[in-house]
């Protein structure tokens, strides 16, 4: 990696601080506490990088993802963490993606269906969480016009407990961790979506940027970025570990 210098803390943070956008609207990379204050696998890189560069860090608060990708040409923060998209990419300078997430139902004990593509054919009612990558994902596929769209992932449960849907969308590692705590529920096979996340920066910053790659790849291959998503519940084995050299 290239030395931090005063020429590339300027790069980053040409205000003097580091200013991270958080998509609040993916609740398994950041989460709010009863305070209000940000916790999560974003909050924790952004901190990480910060203190590499030495850098004061202020957290830019968005809802959706789209509220993110939309503000990046107009100078509002300087590093934020989306899905990779070529639409994107063309005013955010992506990193490789650090983590892999993949989709996947939660079958309720008395849904028989055998896979996931038998539960989309039939037509039966699934939960998903409103404003989460994986509705939106589905809602442009065939079933869409049988999503019941809930409030928090709580609410979602809760109806897959009552009977009231036949199964949830959601993070494969977390609907493991609810079919464990479910006698007869099931994850489905295949995943019905996979999402490659990873840092960015509005472009035009070509030093930074290259730094913010190095970062991302050191993290992943030093493990931290694992031991990250470990902390916050999400099995190390989503983290991306890039192969051969830079």
């Amino acid at each position: 990696m290239m030395m931090v210098s005063d020429a590339l803390r300027a790069a980053f943070a040409p205000y003097k601080r580091l200013r991270v956008a958080l998509n609040h609207g993916n609740r398994v990379l950041v989460s709010r506490d009863k305070t209000g204050d940000a916790y999560g696998i974003t909050v924790d890189l952004a901190r990480a990088l910060a203190q590499r560069l030495e850098l004061e860090l202020e957290f830019i608060h968005y809802e959706r993802a789209i509220d993110v990708s939309n503000n990046a040409a107009y100078d509002r923060f300087d590093i934020c963490f989306l899905a990779v998209d070529p639409k994107r990419a063309e005013t955010i300078a992506f990193t490789d993606p650090y983590i892999r997430i993949e989709g996947s139902y939660l079958a309720a004990p008395h849904c028989d269906v055998p896979d996931a593509d038998t539960l989309v054919a039939d037509g039966l009612p699934v939960g998903s969480v409103e404003g989460s990558a994986y509705t939106l994902d589905l809602s442009r596929k065939p079933g869409s016009k049988h999503l019941v769209v809930f409030a928090d992932v709580h609410a979602a449960l809760e109806a897959l407990d009552k009977g009231a849907v036949a199964a949830i969308a959601g993070i494969r590692d977390v609907m493991q961790l609810e079919a464990e705590k479910r006698p007869g529920a099931r994850v489905l096979d295949p995943p019905f979506m996979e999402i490659l996340q990873a840092m960015g920066m509005p472009v035009g910053r070509p030093d930074a940027a290259q730094y913010l790659r190095d970062f991302v790849s050191d993290m992943a291959r030093s493990g931290r970025v694992g031991e990250i998503l470990e902390r916050h519940g999400i099995s190390a084995a989503c983290a991306v570990v890039p192969s051969g050299e830079n």
